[in-house]
């Protein structure tokens, strides 16, 4: 399966962070700590043209901890600060928010030194489709400043927002890269639901998540689903699940498509445990 998703209005996403970009002095990097490697956008350093970041590993509550650990430790050691959050629930903003004030020290320093009024240092969020951009600037902000929703790409416009910690903050669009140049890559966005399920196939994605888990994880997929003697290959545990919840269809058989949609919400949801699917250095 060939996966492709790249919105019109993600080019002018692209177009307006570049633009943006003379607006503020640190830039947040928001990935999904689930796949902080398949979550960045392969063009982003060139995007960023050296502008100072902060990496913010979201949704660590659902990864893996030793994973995720070994992800900051990653980053720190090739000079980006980095920091595991939890946007939903405010685990690791203020740790967040501190490293993006220290970042943004050398720039007002130098507007400073001009001779100009000092201001609040000012910070944008970037991030793929559906990573937790906006539930992230509405847990800064303290209201609801920015829309949020569990679709990929909800947020289109842009805002100035103010916040107490000293931050000014702008609000963009998420952005993707208009060709997933890896298969696997594109795989792993689809599992953790940063790409829209019309353009991709449930079924064969959630083959490829049943694949991994019975590689790294064996048991975990029958003791949640009460599996008896689970059979060995993807298709048939997934035919057995499907029984299991009574997903069945005019002549018997099982419904393959409610069955994935089910496992892919569970393991998105943290209910088959908390797993991160890229390594470091992978």
């Amino acid at each position: 399966m060939d996966i492709q998703w790249y919105p019109g209005h993600m080019a002018k996403a692209r177009r307006q962070v570049q633009q943006n970009l003379k607006l503020v002095d640190v830039v947040i990097e928001l990935l999904d700590a689930r796949i902080p490697a398949s979550s960045r956008n392969p063009d982003i350093d060139r995007i960023l043209q050296g502008k100072p970041r902060v990496m913010a590993l979201n949704k660590a509550d659902l990864a893996d901890p030793a994973k995720t650990a070994l992800w900051l430790d990653f980053f720190k050691k090739n000079g980006l600060p980095a920091v595991a959050v939890d946007a939903q629930r405010g685990m690791g903003v203020k740790q967040m928010v501190a490293l993006t004030e220290q970042q943004a020290r050398p720039a007002l320093n130098k507007y400073r030194a001009r001779g100009r009024r000092a201001r609040l240092a000012r910070c944008m969020v970037v991030g793929v489709p559906n990573v937790g951009k906006s539930m992230l600037i509405n847990r800064l902000a303290g209201k609801k400043a920015a829309r949020t929703g569990n679709r990929p790409g909800v947020t289109r416009g842009e805002q100035w927002i103010k916040l107490g910690s000293g931050l000014e903050l702008l609000d963009t669009p998420g952005i993707l890269w208009p060709k997933f140049e890896d298969p696997e890559a594109a795989y792993k966005l689809a599992m953790t639901g940063a790409i829209k399920e019309q353009v991709y196939d449930p079924e064969d994605v959630c083959l490829k998540l049943v694949e991994w888990l019975l590689d790294r994880a064996p048991g975990v997929l029958a003791e949640r689903y009460k599996l008896d003697n689970p059979p060995g290959t993807a298709w048939e545990v997934l035919i057995s699940i499907g029984t299991k919840r009574g997903f069945i269809v005019s002549g018997g058989k099982v419904d393959g498509y409610k069955t994935a949609v089910l496992v892919l919400k569970e393991f998105r949801e943290g209910r088959l445990g908390k797993y991160t699917l890229d390594l470091p250095g992978q």
